[in-house]
């Protein structure tokens, strides 16, 4: 016999929320319950929200914690309250036919009332729907830096500074790091909206080219898996409109409760010098950050 569901009712942004299984334990090697998770999303939702504000959200969940039954989600989940945000977007190649609803988190009514469905990751694509719903142009690039073992956060690190040279020199001036929460990092740009998601994807595909072929023994372009071991994938197709990045600030799924965290660039310069300093974050590493250091994310926002 299923244990019984354990609820309580909140008020969140003046919305009425049905919390359940507080104590549930969804990471068990750090014993963190989805308690804590609801209120880490809670507690560092004043930057997160920024991040999704009029983003399609795709959420991987968990319902029996890392390391049970997982599922991508796109779609508005069933029997979702009126007030939440939602856009449908064409997307030929879902399962459900030509189009996804997706759910649009505008608030922390929102984003709590998902993260209790236990969301524990948050993908998002490079580009917001205007005030129509209609897709616009990405406002931001991503670079995705995945390592094959055995490479790792250091040489991640070492090839970030040269892409981040790279975006210079392409007139992208300001950056930001993200370590992933996973293996790699990934690095932001912002954009003035004038180009399309093709166009950046292209874009980017030459900086991964050109980087490829001033260091073939650290980068490789092309997804192929037997090329990939030692050296760091240069994964510029985040930027095609159909893709998705996991959000900054957004936890993952790991054996720790990892989070998608910003970075300075001196933490990465240090890194080069002393390798093994750099380590991925969890989420009370990022708590912590922001008070001391404030959201690092907004060197890019408009």
């Amino acid at each position: 016999m299923a244990p019984e569901k354990q609820t309580v009712t909140v008020e969140v942004d003046g919305r009425k929320l049905g919390l359940s299984n507080l104590d549930k334990v969804l990471f068990p090697a750090t014993e963190t319950t989805k308690g804590e998770v609801l209120h880490y999303y809670a507690t560092v939702a004043p930057v997160l929200l920024p991040q999704l504000e009029h983003r399609p959200l795709t959420r991987i969940r968990f319902p029996e914690g890392v390391g049970g039954i997982s599922f991508f989600e796109k779609n508005l989940p069933q029997g979702a309250p009126d007030w939440l945000g939602r856009v449908t977007i064409d997307s030929r190649g879902s399962r459900g036919g030509d189009q996804v609803t997706y759910p649009l988190v505008e608030d922390v009514a929102g984003l709590t009332y998902l993260a209790n469905l236990a969301s524990i990751e948050l993908h998002v694509p490079q580009w917001r729907v205007d005030a129509n719903l209609t897709p616009k142009n990405p406002d931001r690039l991503v670079i995705d830096l995945d390592p094959g073992a055995p490479a790792g956060l250091h040489e991640c690190a070492v090839l970030a500074l040269a892409v981040r040279e790279r975006l210079t020199d392409l007139g992208h001036d300001t950056s930001v790091p993200v370590t992933s929460g996973s293996k790699g990092l990934q690095l932001y740009a912002p954009l003035d909206g004038s180009r399309s998601s093709d166009e950046v994807s292209d874009s980017m595909r030459e900086v991964a080219q050109a980087l490829t072929k001033d260091m073939p023994d650290l980068v490789v372009w092309k997804m192929t898996t037997n090329l990939r071991k030692g050296k760091i994938l240069l994964d510029w197709s985040q930027n095609v409109a159909a893709k998705t990045t996991v959000c900054p600030y957004s936890m993952r799924a790991k054996e720790r409760p990892t989070v998608a965290a910003p970075r300075t660039w001196d933490e990465l310069e240090r890194e080069t010098q002393h390798p093994g300093v750099l380590r991925q974050l969890d989420f009370e590493d990022v708590l912590e950050r922001l008070d001391r250091d404030g959201d690092l994310m907004d060197a890019i926002e408009h």
